[in-house]
């Protein structure tokens, strides 16, 4: 159980709240680089605040107040000029530093541009990273984007999925140290779902979570493993501050708002050697829907559905003073306690965990990984029809969301060389 004003501190993350202070100092995940091959503008809600992320006619990013300081207009509908963004209503322009570069009308008759010297809009850094545009919405020093290891990996396929969920944050990210709930959730409901009664995953025996310098891991020992396993050696990783990373893919978990989440995944497969070298020129992207439109109900058929089920199923804001934590439930209580922590460590002018400002260590920040030589190294087209094996997930349709796009499909198929089962 957590007390209603610790439960309202980590959940609030609008500007000047505790938890807003600490998110804004590092850098969030906020689009697919490819979502602007055809579009200039993609309006942005990010904690709390309202802006637009464009990219101009020279290809640099730039992310300000989503309203001119004019007028008020809706800078979303507004245009890309070789350097900047203009207003759609009277074509003031602006540029990635927020700086007002041109006033038409003004600048006809004000040859001094007093007034446009004047005006300053909000405005965010950006970068590019991994096929992801990055926002940093807090204070100076900048801290690096970091530079995780999977961003650098060759000879794979990646694709960006995102989906708005109405819940807060929080909830999402929990998840992320809740071992227990891929038993139940991803494999006896599955069961229940495809029809199979009496069929049971293999049961957790022990759990563990430890803290390590980019966020937590949870180790396991189920009824089919032992502590030689890499369940248990290795483990999974919680990272910090709102992310899950299994070794394929990382899960984001980006406050739209107090009320609001962006799931941003990222997934990575390695193809088999006999395809290499593979090139992809493109990381495509796309929107996974929540409901199925002819029964109006939540879609449960894939992993990551079936947890936004369990989150948004906790309301809009989960009433933590409700709950009744048991011994499986201590990384969560961990996830708490370190962000409490860092609360502290900010007003004591202090970075919080996981911050990367050293250059050398950013070349290349890697996880322990189960299976990480295969995913460096390749593997032979045998273990695609291998049940035993992880890359045997990689012949069926995506197991993730629902909704994958028949284009990114098929650049799959082509990509690892194989025709999907259809079968989930």
């Amino acid at each position: 159980m957590l007390e209603k004003e610790r439960n309202e501190t980590l959940m609030n993350v609008g500007a000047n709240t505790p938890m807003g202070n600490l998110l804004r100092r590092y850098w969030m995940p906020i689009g697919a680089i490819s979502e602007f091959d055809n579009k200039e503008t993609k309006p942005i809600r990010l904690m709390g605040e309202d802006l637009v992320l464009y990219k101009d006619k020279s290809g640099t990013f730039g992310l300000i107040d989503r309203h001119c300081p004019h007028r008020r207009a809706d800078l979303s509908y507004g245009y890309a000029e070789e350097c900047g963004l203009r207003c759609n209503y009277h074509g003031w322009l602006f540029n990635q530093d927020g700086n007002c570069i041109a006033q038409p009308f003004e600048d006809t008759v004000d040859t001094e541009h007093k007034l446009r010297e004047t005006i300053k809009i909000i405005n965010y850094p950006v970068e590019e990273k991994g096929g992801l545009v990055w926002a940093y919405l807090g204070p100076k020093p900048v801290p690096l984007v970091p530079n995780y290891e999977p961003f650098s990996w060759q000879n794979g396929f990646v694709q960006i999925v995102m989906t708005e969920i109405p819940c807060n944050w929080l909830q999402c990210q929990e998840n992320s140290c809740d071992p227990v709930h891929f038993e139940w959730m991803h494999s006896n409901w599955s069961s229940r779902l495809s029809g199979e009664a009496n069929v049971y995953a293999p049961t957790h025996l022990e759990l563990d979570f430890e803290e390590f310098e980019w966020g937590i891991s949870y180790k396991r020992v189920r009824e089919d493993t032992d502590k030689n396993h890499p369940l248990w050696t290795i483990g999974r990783h919680c990272l910090w501050p709102n992310a899950l990373y299994t070794g394929d893919h990382f899960e984001w978990r980006i406050p739209i708002d107090d009320e609001n989440t962006m799931s941003i995944g990222w997934f990575f497969n390695r193809v088999p050697n006999d395809c290499e070298p593979y090139v992809q020129d493109s990381i495509p992207h796309w929107y996974g829907p929540l409901v199925d439109e002819e029964t109006g109900r939540w879609i449960t058929s894939h992993v990551m559905n079936q947890d936004f089920v369990a989150w948004v199923g906790q309301g809009i804001q989960a009433d933590r003073t409700k709950e009744n934590l048991g011994r499986s439930d201590r990384g969560i209580a961990m996830v708490r306690k370190r962000f409490l922590d860092d609360l502290k460590r900010i007003e004591n002018g202090k970075d919080p965990k996981a911050i990367v400002r050293d250059e050398k260590l950013n070349k290349c920040i890697k996880f322990p990984l189960i299976g990480y030589e295969r995913m460096i190294n390749g593997y032979p087209r045998e273990l695609l029809e291998d049940k035993e094996n992880i890359f045997m997930r990689a012949t069926r349709n995506f197991v993730f969301q629902a909704g994958q796009p028949d284009h990114v499909k098929t650049a799959y198929e082509e990509a690892l060389g194989i025709k999907m089962d259809e079968r989930f």
